[in-house]
């Protein structure tokens, strides 16, 4: 699957909302319980910057089917060059390699970016994450337990982290 990836744009908002909305339901990737509406996530769009921590939109043949971004981890001076990194795919993306076309290409922008650590919230029941971000070498740096009360059942969260030479 040939994917492209490009800086995000205020018009493609509602595409990246969309994609989050998606993976809602299905309780693996966000705790967030209902949808969210593009004019809750503007504040969050405008926080990003393409030169320090940017949101990119990944394209097949023209549509967006996928968005990654790195945040500042916890906003304090010190942890500037650690990033929070999130991936959110369209569910007819997953499981195609194209979440490691993501990494492979947010690792290739880091000496630009200037960062040498990232860090990932997964849940811990969310196995797919877990099994591609262990995989490129990331591994727990944390776990808090039961943190998450999600339709009932309580879930945990992972931290996960690698280092980057």
């Amino acid at each position: 699957m040939s994917i492209t990836f490009e800086n995000a744009r205020h018009a493609d908002l509602p595409r990246i909302v969309a994609i989050y909305n998606e993976i809602i339901p299905s309780r693996l990737a966000t705790a967030d319980l209902e949808p969210v509406t593009v004019a809750a996530r503007e504040a969050w769009f405008a926080s990003f910057d393409p030169a320090t921590r940017p949101l990119w939109v990944l394209r097949q043949a023209g549509t967006i089917v996928g968005w990654v971004s790195l945040e500042s981890f916890y906003g304090r001076p010190a942890y500037s060059h650690t990033a929070e990194i999130s991936i959110y795919l369209d569910a007819a993306c997953r499981h195609q390699g194209v979440g490691q076309q993501a990494l492979d290409f947010v690792f290739g922008q880091l000496a630009r970016l200037d960062l040498d650590r990232i860090v990932a919230f997964i849940f811990s029941h969310n196995l797919p994450s877990q099994g591609l971000f262990k995989k490129n070498g990331f591994t727990t740096w944390g776990h808090l337990p039961d943190v998450a009360l999600m339709d009932g059942q309580l879930r945990s969260l992972d931290i996960l982290g690698r280092h980057f030479a």
